[in-house]
């Protein structure tokens, strides 16, 4: 009886390990319910289970994606899918410029190629509502919002001049682990264009209009969150093909809670 009682602990331990071991350099998030800025007839929004990038993807870990994956090196990549802007502070198609950094966040990538840099990792990009649930912690608040001192800091490293010897990891991580959320690059999350002037859903956008977005202060659920507004102005003006001096990404992935023993 011993040795099956230690046999079904081991078998729980083994499964609980599996099930919530977490993937190296991303950190787990555990989903729950949240207002966001832009709630849907200002209701709460779910948000499941999930992984995320400890840090945004840097300029060495995006050179090893176009090593691997020519299609979009700079020089290749397709006019639809990344703009003019793309890679514009790389020397060709495998160096940087002498002035970046090579642990700096990768900036200059079109939602396209950011999208498709997760794919290939087996990951995604964060929805909008991932990333604003994530984002709204601080050091030691999941839903730091209500602090008068989460605003002021933000806006202040918003004020601060940018710089491409910023690296990554340079901002304490918030209480979920994750780093540079704020501060450091915007970063695309998958439904950039999910946030509609007219208050209405937030999820029904026309199939054609998935490259663009618009904001307003409409529905909003809270105006003083001024931080919040800057992110969803700068979601209104892009399209997915932009590239962007300050605009990065990270990746996040879904929780697959159904093991094989």
């Amino acid at each position: 009886m011993k040795n099956q009682a230690f046999g079904l602990l081991l078998v729980c331990f083994i499964f609980q390990t599996m099930l919530f071991a977490q993937s190296e350099g991303m950190v787990y998030i555990k989903g729950s319910r949240y207002l966001p800025l832009y709630g849907r007839d200002s209701t709460v929004v779910a948000v499941k289970d999930f992984e995320m990038d400890m840090y945004p993807v840097t300029n060495t870990e995006y050179r090893d994606f176009v090593k691997k994956n020519p299609k979009w090196q700079k020089s290749k990549a397709i006019k639809l899918f990344a703009d003019g802007s793309y890679l514009s502070n790389w020397k060709n198609d495998l160096e940087l410029k002498d002035s970046e950094n090579p642990n700096s966040p990768v900036t200059y990538v079109s939602w396209f190629a950011a999208k498709d840099y997760c794919e290939c990792q087996g990951k995604r990009l964060p929805t909008v509502d991932e990333w604003e649930y994530v984002a709204m912690a601080d050091e030691t608040t999941k839903d730091a919002r209500v602090k008068a001192s989460y605003n002021q800091q933000i806006l202040a490293w918003y004020e601060a001049p940018r710089s491409n010897e910023n690296e990554i990891g340079g901002f304490p991580k918030n209480v979920w682990g994750v780093y540079d959320l704020h501060g450091l690059v915007w970063e695309w999350t998958l439904d950039f264009n999910s946030v509609l002037i007219t208050g209405e859903s937030r999820k029904d956008v026309d199939k054609d209009s998935d490259l663009f977005c618009g904001s307003a202060a409409v529905n909003a659920t809270d105006l003083m969150n001024y931080a919040a507004f800057m992110r969803y102005a700068t979601r209104g003006s892009l399209k997915a093909k932009y590239s962007m001096k300050n605009l990065g990404f990270r990746c996040v992935r879904d929780i697959d809670k159904t093991v094989n023993l």
